[in-house]
């Protein structure tokens, strides 16, 4: 599948050119697959949900199950810096095969990191949070000229974390089922679709769904329950906010919140 377009930031929650290419990812029909919403940064509800996941997985016997995260991992809620350095490991001790998709908070954080002096608006979209997650007094950021802040940044921000960023998929395929952050844009084949739109889209999407023969399993539009809209499923529960994060079991007999 090909890979998709570039973005540049201009302000927050308004769709943009992608800061590099990224891929898509295909496996399967028929795995079982556990997607996790939106996680904002909340990394002790992070790690009882893959608790739960694990338990849920060992009581069915299901073979090979997968997890794939729907993005938004930093940014709001209390420890970003936690939730990156969780995903970028490998040693889990539940031994389950996970993806981490690309989300348009983690795309903005790393166009923060490359170029902070041109994307100083990222604050307002709930950086603060994730500045202070890396002991970076936000306050004292806006004090700062570009280059010192960059030096600042390469100093508390690990270099595996800039690489998991860079490294996020911006979709998974398998058989009839979509997932993707925010969702796509209604009736364009799949080779077509713009990163920005899988990364930002709201409407017309959540509206009129994807208009394709598939099934989007998204996040990025949070609401105090998951949404099952015109093919798409929506699990961002608005962790950070509610205290909340959602998960959907989908196997080849049906599919189950968590």
């Amino acid at each position: 599948m090909r890979s998709l377009l570039r973005r540049i930031f201009r302000q927050p929650d308004a769709p943009q050119a992608p800061v590099a290419r990224r891929r898509r990812v295909e496996i399967a029909d028929g795995r079982p697959i556990y997607a996790i919403g939106d996680v904002h940064g909340c990394f002790e509800a992070l790690l009882a949900l893959e608790d739960r996941i694990a338990a849920d997985a060992r009581r069915l016997a299901l073979t090979r199950p997968l997890v794939v995260y729907l993005g938004d991992y930093i940014d709001r809620g209390p420890d970003s810096r936690a939730v990156l350095n969780h995903l970028a490991r490998s040693d889990h001790a539940d031994r389950i095969e996970r993806v981490a998709l690309c989300g348009n908070h983690d795309d903005t954080f790393l166009r923060f990191l490359r170029s902070p002096g041109d994307n100083m608006g990222w604050l307002d979209f709930g950086g603060d949070a994730t500045l202070r997650s890396y002991g970076i007094d936000p306050a004292a950021v806006l004090k700062r000229r570009a280059g010192d802040l960059g030096r600042i940044l390469r100093e508390a921000v690990p270099g595996h974390h800039v690489a998991l960023l860079e490294s996020l998929p911006v979709a998974l395929a398998c058989g009839d089922l979509l997932f993707v952050h925010a969702g796509i844009r209604p009736g364009v084949a799949l080779e077509d679709q713009d990163d920005e739109d899988l990364l930002w889209i709201r409407e017309p999407f959540l509206s009129e769904g994807p208009r394709l023969p598939l099934t989007v399993v998204h996040g990025h539009t949070a609401g105090s329950e998951p949404v099952f809209g015109r093919g798409r499923v929506c699990i961002d529960t608005g962790c950070y906010a509610t205290g909340r994060l959602t998960a959907i079991r989908i196997t080849p007999d049906g599919s189950a919140l968590l």
